[in-house]
């Protein structure tokens, strides 16, 4: 049993080095898209695509199930709880890997909104973008993120 125990843990430890190498990515190509005097060639739609459903995907199943427990589905299949039950169940405790995966996504987010101001974008692109920026409002205990969530809104109506 301890056997298995371990090797559970070497596997999430695995999985969250790649997801945390992914952020680190998914920053790296959104702080270079955001520098200063960049020529167009470094705008690539199919980076910028990726970036947002990366970032997505890990809102809607890593860290909103973390922060708010309304957004965590039962592994147990047990009954279900009203929203108010979940809250009050919940623990406050978060991973440090976790922490630091929503610190960078916060980062992405805000500089999403950066590159609205600088690129152009598709429709489908910003309808994109516009959904991840209005979800974190519906989600508790994420304030840092919906602060970067203004602020992305705000470069989308501005677009």
């Amino acid at each position: 049993n301890n056997d298995t125990e371990d090797e559970e843990r070497l596997w999430r430890d695995l999985i969250m080095e790649r997801v945390t190498k992914s952020a680190d990515a998914c920053l790296t190509a959104i702080n270079i898209m955001t520098s200063p005097n960049m020529p167009k060639a470094v705008y690539i739609e199919d980076v910028i695509e990726r970036v947002i459903q990366y970032t997505k995907f890990h809102l809607q199943n890593t860290l909103y199930p973390q922060y708010d427990p309304v957004y965590r589905v039962d592994p147990h299949g047990g009954g279900v709880l009203s929203s108010k039950a979940k809250r009050a169940k919940c623990s406050t405790h978060k991973q440090r890997v976790i922490v630091m995966l929503y610190n960078k996504v916060c980062d992405i987010v805000s500089s999403l909104s950066e590159l609205l101001e600088i690129q152009l974008l598709t429709d489908t692109t910003i309808l994109q973008i516009s959904s991840m920026g209005i979800t974190p409002f519906f989600v508790e205990n994420v304030s840092e993120l919906q602060l970067c969530a203004i602020k992305l809104v705000t470069a989308v109506s501005n677009f």
